[in-house]
């Protein structure tokens, strides 16, 4: 991936589970290397970028309406657990059973 004419290093910033801090650090005991940045690096110069699909569903922005009284509930429990408000919206959704079929 780097050539001999690659710009100098620049940071990237991006979210990863912990999972993934978990393996990373890992990869640098394995393979004796000194920071995450190395990890990634050699992660992704063995990675075919070419062969890549995403298995990440594709997201739809919608708008609705609610009061704001749960806006703000929202708001506060999204903040307290460290996580987006579309998050609580996708589980509130996803933990409504279907209805059985008669």
């Amino acid at each position: 991936m780097p050539t001999s004419k690659s710009k100098p290093a620049a940071p990237l910033t991006f979210d990863l589970p912990v999972s993934l801090i978990v393996k990373i650090e890992a990869i640098r005991s394995d393979h004796g290397l000194d920071s995450a940045s190395e990890a990634v690096r050699m992660a992704l110069e063995k990675f075919d970028l070419g062969g890549f699909t995403s298995d990440v569903e594709e997201h739809t922005q919608i708008s609705v309406r609610i009061d704001a009284a749960t806006r703000k509930g929202l708001k506060r429990v999204a903040k307290a657990k460290d996580v987006s408000v579309g998050a609580i919206l996708r589980a509130a959704l996803e933990a409504v059973p279907a209805k059985k079929k008669r």
